[in-house]
Parts: C-alpha cells; sequence; structure tokens
C-alpha cells in the first residue's frame, strides 16, 4: 500500500511539473509575421467560430477555443501540434482530416504561416 501511496504521489509531481501534458513552449514560425496574421484573423471571419485572444469579436464558439494555442498538445483534437501540421491544418483542413466541419478558407502559404505566427504568440 506504500508503495501505491508513491507511486501516486510522483505521478502528481509530474503531472504538476509538466502541466499535465501541456507543451508550454512557444514555437517560432520563420517568415511568419504576427501583426498579418492578426490581421488575417478578421479578414478570413475566423472569430466567427472561434475565441481568440486579442481580436475583438473573436467569441465564436462552434469550433475550439484557440486562446493558449500554443499550450495545446493537439490540432483538431487528434494533429500533433506542431508547426507543419498547423501550416497544412490551415491551408487545406480538408485534406488533412476529410469531413471536419473547418472548411477550406483558401489560405495560401504565407497567409498560413502569417496566421500560425499569431496563433503561437497567444
Amino acid at each position: 500500500m506504500r508503495l501505491r501511496r508513491t507511486h501516486l504521489v510522483v505521478a502528481a509531481l509530474v503531472l504538476t511539473a509538466t502541466g499535465c501534458g501541456a507543451t508550454a513552449t512557444r514555437v517560432a514560425v520563420p517568415g511568419g509575421d504576427p501583426d498579418r496574421g492578426a490581421q488575417l484573423v478578421g479578414a478570413f471571419g475566423c472569430g466567427s467560430c472561434h475565441t481568440i485572444s486579442g481580436v475583438e469579436g473573436a467569441d465564436g464558439e462552434i469550433g475550439p477555443s484557440l486562446v493558449d494555442f500554443g499550450d495545446r498538445r493537439l490540432i483538431a483534437g487528434r494533429i500533433p501540434n506542431t508547426l507543419p501540421n498547423l501550416l497544412r491544418w490551415l491551408e487545406n483542413p480538408q485534406a488533412v482530416e476529410p469531413g471536419t466541419v473547418m472548411p477550406d478558407l483558401g489560405i495560401e502559404a504565407p497567409q498560413a504561416r502569417d496566421l500560425a505566427a499569431y496563433l503561437y504568440a497567444h
């Protein structure tokens, strides 16, 4: 019984120290401009589906909240949150996960970099 308690205490300490698996790492996006990304959030209407910090009116509840996006482990609930995966997702979500609610918005590679820079910075 004592051994089990020790394991539980160690597990609790590990989870506390790691933030229950959160990455807590901000991702640098080469060639991405977070200021342009903020403008694109508005231009593409991202806030109509998502809550996004720092963007007025971005308080949608259809898609997941994108607040603290850089701290999340997954994109769309199943894809590891890495820069290459995010760029693919932004450019063509239907190719990444056919049938997802996220529509293809015609986001081009430079725009995806700017959007990613904004999301990872906030």
